[in-house]
């Protein structure tokens, strides 16, 4: 847990074994699942857009928020940068 810690109160990039994207404010780090607020909750189904070009738009022109809150089951999690690290186009 502590290697997350650095991302607490941050806005990050969560990418998921699933089809799904987190972006937002990382608010909380439990056991099980992370908490974010003012989030937006990416299908990359619903997409022609790969992740990464969906991401460096994110960094670009902010944070399309879908959601004021969503839990995220810390096992599904592959990846979890800080949105300022993603480099603009």
């Amino acid at each position: 847990m502590q290697e997350l810690e650095v991302f607490l109160n941050e806005q990050v990039i969560i990418d998921t074994k699933s089809s799904y994207l987190f972006i937002g404010n990382l608010q909380k780090i439990g056991d099980f699942f992370l908490t974010m607020t003012d989030v937006d909750v990416h299908d990359q189904n619903d997409f022609s857009k790969t992740k990464e070009i969906y991401v460096m738009e994110a960094a670009k022109y902010g944070i399309k928020i879908n959601r004021k809150s969503v839990n995220i089951v810390k096992a599904e999690m592959i990846s979890i940068s800080l949105l300022s690290d993603i480099v603009k186009y």
